[in-house]
């Protein structure tokens, strides 16, 4: 037999345990044989899109939080360098996907203060209109997306029914449902058709009832109140700190809204309230959200109540499409039409920067567009609401158990469209 076969086995360094219930043999550095790292995401039925959380637990216990993102990157930003400025409209669509009317709007807001348009009454308050529904259908979701996570299905099942009939008011005006393409540099694709005000209407009047049904389900459920006082608490500060917006903020005591604070699309002629709380835990981001919802409802009928008539696309900014009738009869407008549309041509920003910000319903979307004075932007570059929020939740839930990080999660309202641009 050979000697090597013979020889004695190497032995193995040995493993000094200690008593049950101590810190046991540590089997890397920082990690102990009774902590277990686990992926949480990003396919998982209680993670809100693609979203991925390395969690290194203790137990049921979070010791660390590891938030990542990247499995949906679609390069946004890059795109805008490649499309001219109402072409990158169609993109806005794809990132927050929940309302996406409020991010066509926060672009072309941005491009027309580029451009120095001012866009007709009738088109501000359109625009109004379809921001505050889209608030309307995100908020009404995500209360019922926090139920639904925590074991209310009905409550998921109601509010996927009104954020339908939002889509249905979205189909009646744009065409599509989802991704609408609305707004334009300058305007709107089109005008409201005759008996759209009427159907916003009827949905505005029947939405309350199904609010307080809510309301009645949730908001003094037992179990529900136990999974989500106390439960994620971020204080003022620290939403400063960590630069979060809207009603995650508003719920930490952050009265901010660029609505009221710095107004745009005629936004100051409406009466409604900023609703603020500062428990800072996950009931009370589904109180601001409840709250934020009604107050859109007012912003909404006052809108209809006053809505002007006139042209919805702004007249001689050379910015906009020409109505049919007139390219048919009109030389210049068929020049306009053919400037606008032919390759190489189309709307000429002048050179220079802008940054500019709208309230959609996650925060502040905020665009910063670089112009080098041709038909497509040089740099496009967009502050997503989604992205402050996500990475907040590495001090909301360490320390917590898994069960709360669910809650936590689906308080935070994070659509992963916007984290990977």
């Amino acid at each position: 037999m050979s000697p090597e076969l013979t020889a004695a086995p190497l032995a193995a360094a040995p493993l000094a345990r200690a008593p049950f219930g101590d810190a046991a043999v540590s089997l890397e550095p920082g990690l102990h044989e009774q902590e277990m790292v686990i992926n949480f995401g990003p396919q998982h039925p209680a993670m809100h899109g693609t979203l991925r959380l390395v969690m290194t637990l203790d137990g049921e216990k979070c010791r660390h939080i590891d938030p990542q993102m990247g499995y949906l990157h679609t390069g946004f930003e890059k795109l805008g360098e490649h499309r001219t400025w109402n072409q990158f409209i169609v993109v806005t669509d794809r990132m927050n996907y929940m309302s996406a009317m409020a991010n066509n709007v926060g672009f072309a807001l941005a491009v027309e203060e580029l451009l120095g348009i001012e866009v007709p009454p009738r088109a501000q308050a359109i625009r109004v209109i379809m921001c505050e529904l889209s608030r309307i259908g995100d908020h009404i979701l995500g209360v019922g997306l926090q139920g639904m996570d925590l074991g209310a299905f009905t409550a998921m099942l109601w509010a996927f029914i009104e954020r339908e009939k939002v889509y249905d008011v979205f189909e009646l005006a744009s065409g599509g449902r989802l991704t609408t393409s609305y707004t334009r540099v300058g305007g709107l694709a089109f005008d409201l058709p005759e008996d759209c005000p009427a159907r916003i209407r009827a949905f505005i009047e029947r939405l309350e009832p199904v609010l307080q049904e809510m309301e009645g389900m949730l908001s003094r459920n037992r179990i529900f109140l136990e999974r989500t006082q106390g439960v994620g608490t971020f204080s003022r500060q620290q939403a400063i700190d960590w630069g979060l917006s809207g009603p995650v903020a508003r719920a930490s005591g952050l009265d901010r809204d660029l609505r009221r604070d710095r107004p745009y699309s005629g936004y100051e002629q409406y009466d409604f309230e900023v609703p603020v709380r500062t428990e800072g835990d996950v009931y009370a981001r589904y109180l601001v959200r409840l709250a934020e919802v009604r107050q859109s409802l007012r912003i909404v009928e006052q809108a209809l109540d006053r809505l002007p008539s006139g042209p919805v696309n702004a007249i001689g900014a050379k910015a906009t499409l020409p109505d049919k009738d007139e390219v048919y009869s009109r030389m210049e407008s068929l020049i306009q039409h053919f400037m606008l549309e032919m390759p190489g041509h189309g709307i000429k920003a002048p050179k220079g920067a802008i940054y500019h910000a709208t309230e959609t319903p996650n925060g502040e979307l905020g665009w910063y567009i670089v112009s080098d004075g041709t038909g497509v932007p040089y740099r496009v570059r967009v502050r997503p609401p989604s992205l402050y929020q996500f990475q907040s939740i590495k001090p909301m839930a360490e320390g917590r158990l898994v069960a709360d990080v669910v809650a936590i999660m689906s308080s935070l309202g994070v659509i992963a469209g916007e984290l990977d641009r």
